[in-house]
């Protein structure tokens, strides 16, 4: 039984817009968007039958970007998304939920202390607004199963979509949030309870051995 105090959460539902579907410009591979999609949408509707306050995201790109123009279908949020209730719109224009936002004011006056986020991309806007919260002081979740990623490469190197997934859903419960899935999170959302994260130290050692 966690000794923490209970969590006093938001649901933080990050671009699931057009653009990472089957005819946009960066598809979701991994988790493909047929097992993502559904997890995100079951989250939503825990989160509103438990009270808990939903935000949704999305990201709008400056005129002549190659992506995520806000007068484009693949710029608008994913029908499903759209369809659903939330308690508030955030749309920004760089990878963290916080930067040029009210996000961050928003929070304060609701008093949340804990973030779960949901959404795409694992390794960019999820990544740059858990790494931002953590920092803020706030607990983050990471809804491992309601996330995906992109394969990438570059000439760093090369990167499958589920390699990308799962190192940085490794390094996010090694220090900046809890990660689950959703069925866990659910659960911890109707009992009241925190999900606690792992540690640096203990991370590293096991994979020593």
């Amino acid at each position: 039984m966690s000794t923490l105090p209970a969590p006093r959460r938001a649901l933080v539902v990050i671009d699931v817009q057009n653009e990472y579907f089957e005819g946009g410009g960066l598809p979701i591979e991994y988790p493909p968007v047929e097992q993502s999609l559904p997890k995100i949408m079951q989250a939503m509707d825990a989160a509103r039958a438990a009270g808990t306050p939903v935000v949704v995201v999305r990201h709008h790109a400056p005129k002549g970007a190659p992506v995520f123009q806000a007068d484009a279908h693949n710029g608008q949020l994913h029908p499903e998304i759209a369809g659903r209730p939330h308690d508030h719109l955030v749309t920004k224009a760089f990878p963290s939920v916080f930067t040029g936002t009210d996000f961050a004011d928003w929070i304060a006056r609701n008093e949340i202390d804990t973030l779960s986020v949901a959404g795409y991309m694992t390794h960019n806007c999820d990544a740059s607004t858990a790494f931002e919260a953590m920092h803020r002081g706030l607990n983050v979740e990471f809804l491992s199963d309601a996330s995906g990623a992109l394969p990438y490469s570059n000439a760093a190197g090369q990167a499958s979509a589920e390699e990308i997934h799962r190192v940085f859903s490794v390094v996010f419960h090694s220090n900046f949030a809890a990660v689950a899935t959703t069925d866990a999170w659910i659960a911890a959302l109707q009992a009241g309870l925190p999900i606690e994260k792992d540690n640096v130290v203990m991370s590293n050692r096991r994979a020593r051995g």
